[in-house]
């Protein structure tokens, strides 16, 4: 069975851990001791029913809270294919998990409370799918029950996200009207919304074409580990060790080596399942080189063909993360893309992107806790990249304060399927 990812967002209490957790006890995925902890979890908590959320909300503070502050992981499947469900945060001062959370989405499921409707948050999060280049957007217009399973509630607020997903460049979007609480139209279609024509949810999950996977994708290897001759136990051994992030990777293949440009042939593939003929991504392997070369971790190993760019100076979108220190112009940081680590200069920071108004502000001074914007790096050393849009593993990165060794931001080389216009301030 194939496998996909989903990213769930929204305001708070808009009913995402509770959608989460009605979608894993109706599609039968929950263990019976896991049923039976929530249970006496949400006696403790004074609810009078089995309170769903706490399948996800595992903190001790987000139960006291009431709210998810921490990216949640959950797996399950169908008899049609496996999932990964991951719950980001919804109050704005998590922006940062979501960006973390979605980073490998391939659906983004949106809240939305039906009493709200469209919230900064709803805006927030469908803007930061569509920069991270997630195919597949579901609205779950949430909490219908609350508003008399009202159609034109839904059509209103459906409007109001059309509108703004076609500004934002996305074309595969999904509205279904749920209620996670009574479990309308999550796994089993609503009663008490017969003029709802659509699937629910989880057939809908299930339908949804899954990303083209990454053995499609040109060969990209980041080098990892060069393994020596006194590390074999050989006099003339020489491997090369990483993860294969994208392509196909044959024994005997013409192979390029970046940055240094030179060509090769790959003589040997080693797996822990032993020597193989071929591997794909995303397969660990060391592999040995007919000819002597000189390559270091951080270089890539790459189709001769169809080779990723290369250079010191690069273009990104960037999340800030860190909460004492916003980043300036002329800052420096360690840059880790792929397995390549490096310093790099902040040369400029080109624009702040509002994501509340969806207009640009051009060369602010800084960025500062959870925002967004485009900046150009100087880099020490050549980074081989692709952009995010093509290859999310060799075109995101992440930096790195060397003072404190703590992750101050996250990065996407390239740009946005859409950017905000400087000029007009609107987005384009």
């Amino acid at each position: 069975m194939d496998l996909l990812r989903i990213v769930t967002a929204g305001s708070v209490d808009d009913g995402k851990s509770t959608l989460m957790g009605r979608l894993l006890l109706d599609s039968n995925a929950l263990d019976d001791d896991v049923v039976s902890a929530v249970r006496d979890a949400s006696k403790r908590y004074q609810s009078d029913s089995l309170n769903l959320a706490l399948v996800t909300d595992g903190l001790r503070s987000e139960r006291e809270q009431g709210i998810t502050i921490d990216v949640a992981y959950r797996y399950f499947s169908t008899s049609v294919r496996k999932f990964i469900l991951t719950d980001t945060p919804g109050h704005v001062g998590y922006t940062r998990n979501m960006v973390t959370g979605a980073s490998n989405a391939e659906v983004a499921l949106i809240m939305v409370d039906a009493r709200n409707g469209m919230v900064e948050q709803s805006r927030r999060h469908s803007v930061i799918a569509s920069m991270l280049g997630i195919d597949h957007i579901i609205v779950c217009i949430n909490k219908m029950d609350l508003v008399n399973y009202d159609e034109e509630v839904y059509e209103s607020i459906k409007t109001r996200f059309t509108s703004l997903m076609t500004r934002l460049g996305v074309t595969n979007v999904v509205y279904i009207p749920t209620s996670a609480l009574n479990g309308d139209n999550v796994v089993d279609a609503s009663d008490n919304m017969p003029w709802f024509t659509g699937d629910p949810l989880l057939n809908h999950l299930e339908q949804i074409p899954v990303r083209a996977g990454l053995d499609t994708l040109p060969l990209r290897l980041p080098v990892q580990n060069v393994i020596k001759p006194q590390q074999a136990g050989y006099d003339d051994y020489r491997g090369y060790a990483g993860s294969i992030a994208s392509g196909v990777l044959h024994k005997g293949d013409r192979v390029r080596l970046l940055p240094s440009g030179h060509e090769t042939t790959v003589a040997s593939i080693e797996t822990p399942r032993g020597p193989v003929e071929q591997a794909t991504a995303p397969d660990a392997v060391t592999i040995r080189l007919a000819d002597d070369m000189e390559v270091s971790r951080g270089d890539m190993i790459c189709s001769p063909d169809e080779w990723p760019q290369t250079s010191s100076t690069v273009g990104a979108i960037v999340c800030w993360m860190d909460e004492q220190t916003p980043m300036h112009e002329g800052a420096i940081y360690r840059i880790k893309q792929a397995t390549r680590s490096a310093k790099a200069l902040v040369n400029g920071i080109e624009a702040r992107f509002n994501i509340t108004s969806l207009k640009g502000e051009p060369e602010p001074e800084s960025l500062q806790l959870n925002d967004i914007g485009r900046v150009i790096l100087e880099v020490d050393e050549p980074l081989v990249y692709d952009d995010y849009a093509t290859n999310r593993i060799t075109g995101s990165f992440i930096l790195i304060d060397e003072a404190t060794n703590a992750t101050v931001a996250a990065g996407m080389i390239g740009r946005p399927r859409f950017s905000f216009s400087l000029n007009s301030g609107n987005v384009t």
